[in-house]
């Protein structure tokens, strides 16, 4: 029972009731014997009629006293139970809006296209919508995601996996997020379709690549071909000397190796051929550029100097063909110095990419010229096939990354080659 209606209750029973009259009869007493000369043995003594009055005022008082906080405990319920009807109503609308939410999500995640799983943490699948039912051949209930991942193949692509379902593969990329509480959702999207349109734009650029180098690669063949045929006419004089004889086929062979390495560099620029994959580190890389590069400076009186920061530092991708973009770049670089000049090569793991610098204190590239680098069969040098930059591009590219240049005629030349730092970086 309320307070209130425990004190509702006394000022309205019969205890007090009785109380008010029994202090009453006291009073009426009281006065009726002072009055009263014929009885003075029945009189009653002051000070004890004071005491009463005194004890029926403060009761009066302490009465009031109840009966104003009686209303006022009143007044402060009504309010309460006012707060509290409204704020039940706003819980029941909130209920409301969030139950509406839950259904639009619920929706909105039965139609979505990808296939989406909530895990919980003990990586158990808590949720799947029917895309998810779909791919994955039926319900899902009670299934693991290590059960579900072990279905599906790592590809040549970060983040991109394959699925084998009734004989067809697809291509699925692979996407998480936290929920908190060790919960987490996946998500993988069918980009099967889009895979094949890349693959298909990708060879029509290299075909299209192609039918643009013809015009250019026949006149770059024709060229080391023509001395060829000069110096082995001249092998066939009769009076050659025998100090000649070697001179002319010393040329004939080189203009033939020249004629081997741009058939070789143009047959790599056109064929696009996927990469390999491995995981090898930034000091291994460097060993390999060293080892084809550092006699080629000795000979040419060059100094070569190399700085690896991290080399334990692990890449993923193609080992041999990221050594050769940087034994171009590096011949390039020996080619741009005079004697007692430096060429230096730059590996660094930063925290989102790989850097792989090129750098030299050579004669510099014109502002004019740096635009044209990287265009098939454009060189500077009576040598070069015109391909070793177009190469590195490409050879950058395949593995998700760039290659850029800072030079300044007379001050030198800076190449770098930018790539991701990713488990697994995108081959093409």
């Amino acid at each position: 029972m309320g307070i209130g209606a425990v004190y509702r209750g006394y000022l309205g029973g019969p205890r007090f009731a009785a109380a008010v009259s029994l202090v009453s009869v006291k009073l009426r007493t009281l006065v009726m014997s002072t009055d009263a000369d014929s009885a003075p043995a029945a009189r009653v003594n002051p000070e004890e009629a004071n005491r009463l009055a005194e004890a029926f005022r403060a009761f009066n008082e302490v009465s009031a006293q109840l009966s104003n906080a009686y209303e006022s405990l009143q007044g402060r319920v009504e309010q309460l139970t006012a707060e509290l009807a409204e704020a039940n109503g706003e819980l029941r609308r909130q209920y409301q809006e969030k139950a509406e939410l839950s259904e639009r999500l619920s929706t909105l995640l039965n139609a979505l296209p990808a296939a989406v799983l909530e895990l919980d943490e003990g990586e158990r699948v808590r949720q799947a919508n029917p895309a998810a039912q779909a791919l994955f051949g039926g319900s899902l209930e009670h299934a693991t995601w290590q059960q579900l991942d072990a279905t599906l193949a790592a590809t040549d692509a970060a983040g991109e996996r394959e699925y084998v379902a009734g004989g067809e593969v697809r291509r699925l990329v692979l996407s998480q997020a936290g929920l908190g509480a060790g919960a987490r959702l996946v998500l993988l999207h069918d980009i099967t379709r889009q895979h094949e349109l890349k693959m298909a734009a990708a060879r029509n650029e290299r075909l299209a690549a192609m039918g643009e180098m013809a015009a250019a690669a026949a006149h770059q063949l024709r060229t080391p071909i023509a001395a060829a045929l000069l110096y082995a006419g001249l092998l066939d004089q009769a009076d050659l000397g025998e100090a000649e004889r070697r001179r002319y086929g010393a040329a004939v062979k080189e203009r033939l190796r020249h004629l081997e390495r741009l058939i070789r560099d143009t047959l790599l620029f056109a064929r696009g051929q996927p990469l390999a994959r491995e995981s090898f580190t930034l000091g291994a890389l460097a060993a390999d550029a060293a080892q084809s590069i550092a006699p080629l400076a000795q000979q040419r009186s060059v100094r070569f100097l190399q700085q690896v920061e991290a080399p334990e530092a692990c890449l993923h991708g193609d080992r041999k063909a990221l050594a050769g973009a940087l034994v171009n770049l590096l011949e390039n670089a020996l080619q741009a110095v005079r004697e007692q000049g430096c060429v230096r090569l730059v590996l660094q793991a930063g925290a989102q990419q790989f850097t792989l610098s090129v750098a030299d204190d050579g004669c510099g590239i014109d502002a004019t010229l740096q635009d044209k680098l990287f265009q098939p069969f454009y060189t500077t040098r009576g040598d070069g096939t015109g391909l070793g930059l177009a190469i590195a591009r490409a050879v950058a590219r395949a593995h998700g990354g760039d290659i850029e240049v800072r030079s300044q005629a007379g001050a030198g030349s800076v190449f770098t080659i930018r790539l991701p730092k990713l488990e697994e970086v995108a081959l093409s």
